[in-house]
């Protein structure tokens, strides 16, 4: 409980920049809860069967597209693969602009709340030198708390964002090699059939 107590009253001296920051902190923990939830369950490690996974999964999405009917040209079949995978490289990183928003914004935010607390406590500063010593030292830590949280959100925010890109790169590196060995098969299956095709000549 005094854990609480102590963010609660840190949050009230850090004055209105905290609710912009609290704001951007709970849209950076709904999108990684979000995205999180995703690659969970549309992008994870395929099984011995895709046709276990879910339809929206990326292999499945990507495995629908490269078995295509026979006669299909392989160039074909490499253009669809291609554009079902920006498509779901496009699905994944859904958000990921907000989270770098965010990355930029919060210490942003921040280095705003310091200005204005810093600005408090030298409007305390008279004529007659200092006038209020306790108004000084609570603007300088308005100060501090801004700066602190809006650090601290920025750097979830970029770890969420990094962690994330870094699993949709692997992703889309995976992806691309089961296509290759999807059009492999395809090119081996032409290759059988022409074989047969010229040696019944």
């Amino acid at each position: 409980m005094q854990n609480w107590a102590g963010i609660t009253a840190a949050a009230q001296v850090g004055g209105w920049v905290v609710y912009p920051l609290t704001l951007l902190a709970v849209l950076a923990m709904a999108i990684v809860i979000d995205r999180a939830y995703v690659f969970v369950r549309f992008a994870s490690e395929p099984g011995a069967s895709l046709t276990t996974l879910p339809e929206q999964h990326a292999f499945r999405r990507l495995d629908a597209k490269v078995i295509a009917p026979a006669g299909t040209p392989l160039w074909l079949v490499e253009a669809h693969a291609q554009s079902v995978a920006t498509r779901i490289e496009r699905d994944m990183s859904r958000g990921f602009w907000v989270l770098e928003t965010i990355v930029t914004a919060a210490p942003l935010l921040g280095l705003l709340g310091t200005i204005v607390g810093m600005m408090h406590s030298f409007q305390l500063f008279g004529g007659n030198g200092l006038v209020n010593p306790g108004g000084v030292t609570g603007g300088v830590a308005q100060s501090l708390v801004a700066t602190a949280i809006g650090l601290v959100v920025a750097l979830f925010a970029l770890f969420a964002f990094n962690y994330f890109s870094r699993r949709l790169e692997r992703l889309i590196d995976d992806l691309e090699v089961h296509a290759n060995e999807r059009l492999s098969e395809i090119r081996l299956k032409e290759e059988h059939v022409s074989a047969i095709a010229g040696g019944t000549q």
